[in-house]
């Protein structure tokens, strides 16, 4: 896990959208949310999610290790960029081999776009757009120690479950109490909701953007 990240508590999300149009601000993509607002239990609940990225440490970035252009860069820091427009050649691997469902493809530019933890506003030491418009602190972005003084006996996870093959990444998902020893099944969070689990609905929206290649 990275010093400063992203910590995602989908149990406080509301689904206002305030991080989708904080996201629009970024200056690395303005006018383009990279968050995905899941509504987990759609039909039944108001329940919702933010994904964002997770920048994946091991194994390093899937996204990443697919893109025949190398446009993806990976700083010491452990943060995952979006590719680099001299480089992207908009083939779309890395939205087949993201287990998350996060990259974009800007079909008309053919040009990868996704959440890079608004590095222009973080290597300055200021919080991501969608951590500092939350209302609720679903998006908290802070050290561990921040989160647990700010949040006293939270349970944290950054190791998530895909069939046999698990990730580390350098975000991290809030987890209910004793979870957090336990991997998260298929990279989305068990919210409660109406007294039992239910993973996030990313999971249908990853396999659709898996299968299609590309998202306008």
């Amino acid at each position: 896990m990275m010093g400063r990240t992203l910590f995602i508590d989908p149990g406080r999300c509301i689904g206002c959208q305030a991080c989708v149009s904080g996201c629009r601000e970024c200056d690395s993509h303005r006018g383009k949310s990279m968050i995905h607002l899941d509504y987990t239990d759609e039909g039944r609940s108001v329940a919702s999610q933010p994904t964002v990225c997770m920048h994946c440490e091991d194994p390093v970035a899937p996204c990443a290790e697919v893109c025949p252009a190398e446009a993806i860069l990976i700083t010491p820091d452990g943060v995952v960029h979006e590719a680099d427009p001299t480089r992207c050649i908009g083939c779309a691997n890395c939205v087949n081999a993201c287990p998350f469902g996060v990259p974009k493809i800007d079909l008309e530019a053919k040009l990868q776009l996704k959440c890079n933890m608004c590095y222009d506003r973080t290597e300055l030491g200021l919080a991501p757009m969608c951590a500092t418009v939350c209302p609720t602190g679903a998006l908290f972005y802070g050290t561990l120690e921040e989160l647990q003084a700010d949040r006293p006996g939270v349970a944290v996870s950054n190791w998530f479950a895909f069939g046999d093959v698990g990730i580390t990444t350098g975000a991290a998902m809030v987890v209910p109490d004793g979870r957090d020893s336990r991997p998260v099944p298929g990279g989305l969070p068990l919210v409660s909701v109406n007294g039992r689990d239910v993973p996030g609905a990313g999971a249908t929206r990853a396999a659709a953007e898996q299968s299609g290649g590309a998202v306008a």
